[in-house]
């Protein structure tokens, strides 16, 4: 951030160490005043501010949240963290908004100051748009968005664009804002904006389920409810982290699926990706990060936009994981990840590239006749040593060739221990290797179906983790 320049105006720290806020001597004590080109659905105070900052049964549930004057909380503070490293930002925080007064509940780039310091009038920062507006608040360009010019926050905070969503309540209130702030002006795409929707969603049940679990007259039926939410949001949240439609290769039949855990209620680490690295190189890269929960979102999030980045600058797949490993290792990632990468360009013939395995199973590789191959060097997984041992393997895919890669619930499937099925060995490389043989002259979306239905007629229903799997084929010549 950015801190607050002596005679920036507006808001600014003590410098006499107090952690207080006051107004900048270079303004007088003066606001500016912005004039309000919105309608906010409950109308405007005198003071041009939204009305519904002033309305009781809102500053109620707002009080009932026990949010007001709260430290920061690592639960908060993760997410704030995974929606920079989705979107690049440079400030992201969680405030709650009342008549007068913001507080902050989460801003991860700056050290807690304690309850006077970590709150300013509410006029004083962005935050109260979203609550106002009772939806998200988007600005790309602040100085010149109409709404926002003039703005007395725009200089103390750094404001260049800014994206929020509000903090709502189990009863519809909007009792605070989740955002993040960019220094210069940018455009947000629309997959950025939809996870930071789910995260203030997550945001608010987090809150919600509090509320609840607190009061007196909490019933079975609203704590089921509110951990469903969690569930779906999570899952929301995984899915978020997944292309939604793999984006196939000229000439190539491409597809991907995921398989998630039995009952699995928390975020986790496995992803895939497909996309163009520059030119006619295109990039095919999975990965499985160790944990579930925010702290591998966290790191997943950051492993699939350091890879599309890097991808395009360096066609040797060992030196883009290498390259992952030290952006892992300089943000602190708190869990490691083995990760299989391949970089290739269609010829006449089919397709042809190099592939890395770092700490990840081998990929296989179904020839036309049905013989299947193991592909790749073992390699050393990523985020725990400054130094990586990596190799770069070639490979060839001819027509009716099918490159496969997957994580290893694959190839450690096993029937849930407490059920009544018959002991089975666990369905290993060997047995995943046989299963791929069987789907010879499969395209790639039934060739995973396939393989799908053979895990799950192994292990009988219970899968005892997440498991992804992506195929790769060359249409067979006619």
């Amino acid at each position: 951030m950015i801190g607050w320049p002596a005679g920036s105006g507006g808001i600014r720290r003590d410098p006499a160490g107090s952690g207080g806020i006051r107004r900048d001597p270079a303004e007088g004590g003066r606001q500016r005043q912005v004039v309000s080109v919105l309608g906010y659905p409950g109308g405007m105070r005198q003071d041009g501010l939204p009305a519904v900052l002033s309305d009781p049964v809102r500053l109620a549930a707002l009080e009932a949240s026990g949010m007001v004057g709260s430290a920061p909380e690592q639960v908060f503070d993760d997410l704030m963290r995974l929606a920079v490293s989705v979107t690049g930002s440079a400030i992201s925080a969680i405030t709650f908004v009342g008549e007068t007064r913001t507080y902050w509940k989460s801003v991860p780039h700056l050290p807690y100051g304690g309850v006077e310091a970590w709150q300013n009038a509410v006029g004083d920062s962005f935050c109260y748009f979203a609550v106002g507006a009772d939806g998200p608040f988007i600005v790309e360009d602040a100085e010149n968005d109409p709404r926002t010019a003039g703005h007395r926050a725009i200089g103390p905070w750094g404001v260049g664009a800014w994206a929020g969503f509000p903090i709502v309540t189990t009863d519809g209130h909007a009792i605070g804002t989740m955002c993040v702030i960019d220094a210069n002006p940018r455009p947000w795409q629309r997959q950025e904006l939809e996870t930071l929707a789910i995260l203030a969603r997550a945001v608010s049940n987090e809150i919600n389920l509090r509320t609840t679990l607190n009061t007196a007259q909490t019933t079975l039926a609203i704590a089921q409810s509110a951990l469903a939410t969690s569930r779906d949001l999570a899952r929301s949240l995984q899915d978020s982290l997944l292309p939604p439609v793999l984006r196939p290769a000229p000439g190539l039949d491409a597809s991907a699926r995921y398989l998630p855990a039995t009952g699995e209620a928390e975020v986790v680490g496995d992803f895939y990706d497909l996309f163009n690295a520059r030119g006619p190189w295109w990039t095919a890269v999975m990965g499985d990060v160790c944990g579930k929960g925010t702290e591998a979102a966290k790191v997943t999030a950051l492993a699939r936009y350091t890879l599309r980045a890097d991808a395009g600058d360096h066609l040797s797949p060992a030196v883009v994981l290498d390259r992952l490993n030290a952006a892992m290792l300089a943000q602190h990632a708190p869990r490691f990840l083995t990760a299989v990468q391949a970089t290739f360009r269609t010829t006449p013939a089919g397709a042809a590239g190099r592939l890395c395995l770092a700490g990840h199973p081998p990929a296989l590789i179904r020839r036309a006749d049905g013989r299947v191959q193991q592909a790749g060097v073992p390699g050393t997984l990523l985020g725990i040593l400054p130094t990586t041992r990596l190799t770069d393997v070639r490979f060839r895919l001819g027509s009716g060739d099918l490159l496969f890669l997957y994580t290893d619930g694959a190839c450690e499937a096993r029937p849930d221990p407490r059920g009544s099925l018959p002991h089975r060995p666990i369905f290993d490389e060997e047995a995943l290797a046989q299963a791929l043989a069987d789907t010879h002259g499969m395209d790639a979306a039934a060739t995973n179906a396939h393989i799908a239905d053979v895990l799950a007629g192994h292990h009988g229903g219970w899968a005892s983790d997440d498991t992804a799997l992506l195929s790769l084929r060359v249409p067979p010549h006619p």
